[in-house]
């Protein structure tokens, strides 16, 4: 077909034992009422508050909060275990070791468990000083405790390597998405590079027979281009080459994949498309680039380019290989129509 112009079960709520009531409150009360000075902190982290007692939280959050932290309380270690699951959860958490629903230390399971990329620095709160049940809260996941009563600094001391371990975890995490993008994206035109395109064709080939869903694909190809490199040099074949690839990511929609495949040719995987669908696509595509006007200097130039397209009936299989051969062989058939044309192939497996 030629178209175109030329977890744990939550546990029962259990009452703290005299020893883990006792005097907190007064003797929190005397210590968090002290005056600190404010930590600078190179962002805002959050922190969340996990505490039964009213009066402890309420403390808790005023000498957090000075000191610079974004602060949200609880008051049982169901609502710490919601929240912490959460994909804005608090950086950092300080749980209280007996609460209502989860102790402390089951939210630790819990979190570590859940396997978040983001990582939760925990300290726990307790009044026990058996050596057992610290080694049990810290095999827990726990990162760090702390008994009570305790003062600010012993606090501030304890948050510090929290904050440099999530500090560092954000760089971490930078770097691995820029390595990621290095890995997968084309450094010129930012689109999808040959080898992850090619695995998003094969993903998407898998998940259109697994759930009898059609998936097309396109081949576009530059027309002339050699002559764009030749006449103005290679600067401006590249500021060409960013140029239609911006006009083909305004055109496909956003779960469409456009990766650019080798020199001037580019592989479009368009999951859910029928031939109709894909050579109307393929249409728009193509009037965009051919009207669009590149200015290089102070001159303005035109190019077109060329689509083979074809289909992937629901409920059929194929290769990646088969696929993009049927997509060249209509990519060579518009080259012989004349060029800046779309040229529809069925499918033949």
């Amino acid at each position: 077909m030629l178209t175109g112009g030329a977890p744990f079960p939550a546990y029962t709520n259990r009452s703290r034992t005299g020893t883990d009531k006792g005097n907190v409150q007064t003797l929190v009360m005397e210590t968090m009422a002290k005056e600190q000075p404010v930590v600078s902190t190179k962002a805002a982290l959050s922190v969340l508050i996990a505490d039964d007692s009213p009066v402890s939280r309420r403390l808790l959050e005023a000498v957090l909060r000075k000191w610079g932290y974004t602060v949200t309380s609880v008051a049982s270690g169901t609502e710490a275990w919601e929240i912490l699951q959460r994909d804005d959860a608090p950086k950092i958490a300080i749980l209280d070791w007996m609460m209502p629903g989860y102790s402390g230390p089951e939210v630790c399971s819990l979190v570590r468990r859940h396997g978040k990329r983001d990582y939760t620095y925990i300290i726990l709160l307790t009044s026990r000083h058996e050596k057992e049940d610290l080694i049990a809260g810290m095999e827990a996941g726990a990162d760090d405790y702390l008994v009570k009563p305790f003062d600010n600094n012993e606090l501030k001391v304890r948050l510090g390597p929290g904050q440099r371990i999530i500090e560092l975890q954000t760089e971490l995490l930078h770097t691995q998405e820029a390595l990621r993008e290095q890995a997968t994206k084309d450094s010129l035109t930012g689109l999808w590079n040959r080898h992850a395109i090619f695995e998003i064709l094969s993903k998407e080939l898998a998940r259109s027979y697994r759930e009898s869903v059609p998936l097309s694909i396109m081949i576009c190809d530059l027309d002339r281009f050699k002559a764009v490199n030749d006449n103005l040099g290679h600067i401006a074949g590249d500021a060409v080459l960013r140029i239609v690839s911006d006009c083909m990511r305004s055109v496909v929609r956003p779960y469409d994949a456009v990766g650019r495949y080798g020199g001037e040719e580019f592989l479009l995987i368009l999951p859910g498309c029928e031939e109709d669908a894909a050579l109307s696509t393929a249409e728009r595509l193509r009037e965009r680039i051919a009207n669009y006007p590149i200015s290089i200097g102070e001159k303005e130039i035109h190019v077109t380019a060329s689509f083979g397209v074809t289909s992937l009936p629901r409920g059929r299989q194929a290769t990646p290989e088969t696929l993009i051969r049927r997509a060249d062989t209509a990519l060579y058939q518009a080259k012989q129509a004349g060029r800046n044309c779309s040229v529809y192939a069925d499918f033949r497996g």
